[in-house]
């Protein structure tokens, strides 16, 4: 048994299914190793793609997403998607193929000290020193990156290794997470805070959103009687998604954060946004982050507990008192709140970003189950806050753009039922547009839609407020006929300029059976404003 088959069939033991990645040299043994398991390989165009695909694919199934590359460049191409990764708190597990142990410091071919690189977007990144241990290894960082706060892990594969004999070599039975439960005592003593208050309100990290923990929070908002908000964009309070939350944050006399970071998504909790009589109990697991709420709240926190809410969000349910009825109306009126609506025109009589997202949301209506993939960007906030599917994943609080189209494939590996739609703009489908080729070939039909505005709108909108029309630069696209391109990549292709053709186009692309571009020409506008912008 090489070290390559104990690493693989440690990821089998522990549910793993699919890895998304890119090949190369060092990484043939663990490819090999797949065919006795039965893992199956998505193989990408590029190494950024896999980790994107294995994020959405995490965040959709509940497990660790599993993305491989190779050494030096591979590695190195893979970075970025981490920090999303480290950012939406997903469990992800990046296995890099690197230069072998016995030729460290001679020049071997990409070698690379891959762990310092890793290191600061990762719960965890390490490179094994026996073939031996790769079960206790690979279990140990299923375990970090499920556990507490949950992230990336990177383990770097030395060639002689994955190749060498691991006889003897285990696999652990304890392959899961790790429970991290508020005690009894806490979880009562969250509880009457809430029951207290007058306007308590319990605000989520990424991992608690519903996506996640399906009817989980609903339940939590119902038994506690305190509106339960999951934030989980880099625009913060200023979330197109989340309305008016700004005028709720001002109003709260509580604040109970589940998971939820004191950063800058919270105005790093300053009294410009929250009363400075608010009162402020923090639950999370990770040091590192209640030493920050520690310090950017200072005495206004009146306790912080290391728990993961995730594991007692049942315990907080079943002690809930209830009660706050006319508060909760009072924060869901200012979260539903939209400045916009589907009826709303343009001199230039362009499609608007309301009437496309209207339009796709008429599809996601009659669809049995649904998963809406919302990347960044303006019209990519647009989106978050005009469509509303079973499930979604979003972009995140990184902020960074490009990876749509990749959890679009990830979602239908993790949904291959439902149907899917990734809404991005015209600047993120460049990233990664060679994926469209990947979709079809390994036959995962999704529908992608291109709001089209011929820019990089959200820095168009920067210019224009800050520098003025007479400043502009920088950020004008092309007419590109994506959906052609599309389709010389094996997908189904549209292409829209008229409101009345809209509909049947994505009637067309939903139905075709294939991977799907739907190329629209729109307005370019800002992204929807509400009290706190």
């Amino acid at each position: 048994m090489r070290g390559a088959d104990l690493l693989v069939k440690t990821l089998a033991a522990a549910g793993v299914t699919r890895i998304f990645s890119l090949s190369g040299n060092q990484i043939m043994p663990v490819y090999d190793a797949c065919f006795d398991v039965g893992i199956e390989i998505t193989h990408t165009r590029h190494e950024a793609a896999a980790v994107f695909m294995a994020e959405a694919y995490a965040q959709l199934t509940g497990t660790v997403g599993v993305a491989m590359v190779t050494a030096g460049a591979g590695a190195a191409n893979a970075l970025g998607p981490l920090f999303t990764a480290s950012e939406s708190e997903t469990p992800v597990l990046l296995l890099t193929g690197d230069s072998p142990l016995g030729q460290d410091g001679r020049g071997a071919f990409q070698e690379l000290d891959q762990v310092p690189m890793t290191t600061p977007v990762t719960k965890l990144s390490f490179r094994p020193t026996r073939a031996t241990d790769f079960g206790t290894d690979t279990a140990r960082a299923l375990r970090i990156a499920l556990s507490g706060r949950s992230g990336p892990v990177h383990m770097a594969l030395p060639f002689d290794l994955v190749d060498a004999d691991a006889t003897g070599g285990e696999i652990p039975s304890a392959l899961g997470k790790e429970p991290m439960p508020l005690s009894d005592a806490d979880l009562q003593n969250i509880t009457q805070a809430i029951a207290k208050a007058k306007r308590p309100l319990i605000l989520c990290g990424p991992s608690m959103n519903d996506t996640r923990n399906r009817g989980k929070l609903a339940a939590l908002q119902d038994a506690l009687g305190a509106p339960a908000i999951a934030m989980e964009s880099p625009r913060g309070l200023k979330d197109p998604a989340l309305g008016n939350v700004g005028k709720a944050l001002a109003q709260a006399d509580l604040i109970v954060t589940l998971g939820k970071r004191i950063d800058f998504t919270l105005g790093f909790g300053g009294t410009n946004v929250v009363a400075a009589a608010c009162d402020w109990i923090v639950v999370q697991p990770c040091a590192t982050e209640r030493d920050r709420a520690h310090r950017n709240l200072g005495t206004r926190l009146q306790a912080c507990f290391a728990a993961d809410p995730r594991d007692s969000i049942d315990a907080l349910v079943s002690a809930g008192q209830g009660g706050h009825d006319a508060w909760r109306k009072e924060v869901a009126t200012h979260i539903a709140a939209r400045s916009f609506s589907e009826g709303d025109t343009v001199p230039s009589g362009k499609i608007t970003p309301a009437q496309l997202c209207a339009a796709v949301q008429r599809q996601i209506d009659k669809a049995e189950h649904s998963v809406m993939i919302c990347d960044g960007g303006e019209f990519g906030q647009w989106a978050q806050a005009a469509t509303n599917a079973d499930l979604r994943v979003t972009n995140g609080i990184s902020g960074a753009i490009g990876g749509g189209l990749c959890y679009g494939i990830g979602a239908k590996a993790a949904h291959p039922d439902a149907t899917v739609f990734a809404l991005m703009g015209d600047g993120t489908v460049g990233f990664h547009f060679a994926e469209f080729e990947t979709a079809a070939r390994v036959g995962l039909p999704y529908v992608v839609v291109i709001g089209n505005d011929e820019r990089w709108n959200a820095e168009h909108q920067i210019q224009l407020r800050d520098y003025g029309p007479d400043r502009l630069i920088g950020c004008e696209l092309s007419g590109a006929r994506y959906d052609e391109a599309a389709k010389g990549l094996g997908a189904h292709g549209e292409y829209v300029t008229d409101l009345a053709d809209l509909d049947a186009a994505l009637d067309r692309a939903v139905q075709s059976g294939k991977p799907a571009c739907v190329n629209v020409q729109i307005e370019g506008l800002p992204a929807p404003s509400g009290a706190a912008h």
